[in-house]
C-alpha cells in the first residue's frame, strides 16, 4: 500500500514556484499518513466502549438491572459519541475553512486525548454511585466532538494533495483507518481479557482491565498531535484559495445546500447500516446468544480484517466505475442480503463458531464499505472555501438520526423479536444510501476547486 502511495504522488499537481516536487511529494505523502493516522485513532476512540467496555459494564452499573436496561446503556455510551461529533463539526468545520485545516486538526487532536485519558481514571458504581456513567457519558460526548472535528479538517486536506485519478485510492487508504483500529482495539481486548478475565464488579477486568485500551488510546491521541505539528504542512489549494469568513452562510445556500441535502442522505444510511451492526453485534452475541467475550472478538476481528484487505480494493473500482454506482449497489446489499444472513446469524446461536464467523464477518464487511467510498465522494461535493465544513457536516449531520438506532429497535420490539429488530434498522440504511446515491452525480474525474 505504501508503494502505491509513493508512486501515485509523484503525479500530484505540478509543485508552486520556489518548491521542488520532491518537496511537493513528501508533504502530499505527510497530509496522506497524517490523515489514515488521525482517523485510525477517531476510530478507535470512537469504538473503544462497544467492544472494551462491554465486558466491563458491570463496573459502572449496580447489579440489578434488567437485561433490557444494561443493553440501552450500552448503547448510549456508543450512541452519545456520535451524537458529539455533528456538533464538533459544526464548529471545527468552519474553523478548518477560516483558519486552516492542520490548525484545526492540532487542536481537536489535543481535546479527545484529554478526553480519553480522563475516561482511563473513571471510579466505579461502587465508589461514586451513577456518578461515573454520568461522567462516561459526558466525557464520550465532548470526546465525539472533538473527533468531529478531526476527520473535519485532516481528510479534506490529504485529499487536496490527491492526484484527480487517485482519489478514490487515496480516499480508502485514509479509511482503512477504520477497519485497522477495529483490529487493533480487538486483539488489545483479547489479550487484556485473557490475562484478566471478566466477571463481577470486582473483577480485575472490570476494575482495571479495561482501562488499558483506554490508555493506549491517550498514548495515540497524543502522537497524533506530534506528527502534525512536526510533520504536516497545510494544504496548498487552502492557502491559494479565497479564505471564507462566513462558510456556514455559504455552505447553507444555492448549490452547496444542495449538495449538503444529498450528502446527508447517502451518510444516514451509511451510518444506519453501520450502526445496526457495528453498535450491535458485540451485545447481540454476548446477551442475547450467549457467546463467550472471546469468541464474540474472533467474530469481528474477521470482519475487520476483510475490511481492511478490501478498502483500497472498493477505492479503485469507485474510481473506475463511478463512486455512485457503488453506492447504489452498496445500497441494494444492504436491503436484500444483509438482512438475510443477520438472520441467519441469529438462528445459528452459539451452535457454531466458523458459522457465525462467516454470516456476521459478511454483515461486517457490506456495512464497512460504504466508508471506503465516501471520502473521496464528500471531498468531490464542496469547493475548497466551504470544503471542511460540507465534509464535517455532511458527514457527521447525518448521525444523529442513526445514533439512537437502539431505540428504534425498542420501538420496533413491540412488533417482533428483539434479536431481530436489527434487520429493520439495516434494511431503512440500505434504502436510505440508495435513494442518496440515485440523487447524486459521478464528479471523480472533476478537478478540485
Amino acid at each position: 500500500m505504501s508503494d502505491a502511495i509513493q508512486q501515485e504522488s509523484a503525479t500530484v499537481a505540478s509543485a508552486p514556484t520556489g518548491e521542488s516536487e520532491e518537496v511537493r511529494k513528501k508533504k502530499g505523502l505527510a497530509a496522506l499518513r497524517g490523515a489514515t493516522f488521525g482517523f485510525f485513532v477517531d476510530m478507535y476512540d470512537v469504538y473503544l466502549p462497544v467492544i472494551v467496555l462491554a465486558p466491563a459494564l458491570v463496573y459502572f452499573i449496580p447489579d440489578d438491572l434488567s437485561v433490557t436496561t444494561q443493553t440501552t446503556i450500552f448503547y448510549m455510551i456508543f450512541a452519545v459519541s456520535l451524537i458529539g461529533r455533528p456538533l464538533g463539526s459544526l464548529i471545527f468545520g468552519p474553523m478548518g475553512d477560516r483558519v486552516g485545516r492542520r490548525r484545526t486538526t492540532i487542536i481537536v487532536a489535543i481535546g479527545f486525548t484529554i478526553c480519553t485519558g480522563l475516561i482511563a481514571i473513571l471510579p466505579g458504581y461502587d465508589a461514586w454511585g451513577y456518578a461515573p456513567l454520568v461522567l462516561l457519558l459526558i466525557l464520550r460526548l465532548l470526546d465525539g466532538m472533538f473527533l468531529g472535528g478531526e476527520y473535519t479538517a485532516a481528510n479534506p486536506l490529504a485529499m487536496e494533495y490527491a492526484p484527480t485519478k487517485r482519489r478514490g485510492l487515496y480516499g480508502a487508504i485514509i479509511n482503512t483507518g477504520y477497519p485497522l483500529a477495529l483490529v487493533a482495539i480487538t486483539v488489545i481486548t483479547m489479550i487484556t481479557l485473557q490475562v484478566f478475565p471478566p466477571g463481577s464488579a470486582t473483577s480485575a477486568y472490570a476494575v482495571w482491565g479495561w482501562r488499558i485500551p483506554f490508555i493506549i488510546g491517550f498514548v495515540l491521541s497524543a502522537g497524533v498531535v506530534v506528527y502534525y505539528i512536526k510533520s504536516v504542512p497545510e494544504s496548498e489549494l487552502w492557502l491559494k484559495a479565497e479564505k471564507n469568513t462566513k462558510p456556514l452562510r455559504d455552505l447553507f445556500s444555492g448549490t452547496n445546500l444542495r449538495s449538503l441535502g444529498q450528502v446527508f442522505i447517502v451518510m444516514t444510511g451509511a451510518w444506519l447500516t453501520l450502526n445496526a451492526v457495528a453498535g450491535t453485534i458485540p451485545g447481540l452475541l454476548k446477551t442475547t446468544l450467549g457467546v463467550s467475550s472471546t469468541d464474540t472478538n474472533v467474530v469481528i476481528l474477521v470482519g475487520a480484517l476483510i475490511g481492511v484487505a478490501l478498502f483500497p480494493i472498493m477505492g479503485i473500482l469507485g474510481q473506475r466505475y463511478g463512486r455512485r454506482m457503488m453506492l447504489i449497489i452498496l445500497g441494494l446489499v444492504n436491503i436484500v442480503v444483509t438482512p438475510v444472513l443477520y438472520s441467519m446469524a441469529v438462528n445459528i446461536g452459539d451452535s457454531s463458531l466458523l458459522q457465525l464467523v462467516i454470516t456476521l464477518g459478511v454483515v461486517q464487511v457490506a456495512t464497512l464499505l460504504v466508508f471506503s467510498i465516501v471520502t473521496a465522494y464528500i471531498t468531490e461535493s464542496f469547493p475548497t472555501a466551504v470544503r471542511s465544513s460540507g465534509y464535517g457536516i455532511g458527514y457527521s449531520l447525518a448521525a444523529i438520526l442513526p445514533a439512537f438506532y437502539s431505540y428504534y429497535m425498542l420501538g420496533l420490539a413491540n412488533f417482533m423479536p428483539y434479536e431481530y429488530t436489527q434487520i429493520g434498522v439495516l434494511v431503512v440504511g440500505g434504502i436510505f444510501l440508495l435513494v442518496g446515491a440515485v440523487m447524486g452525480k459521478d464528479k471523480r474525474h472533476h478537478e478540485l476547486g
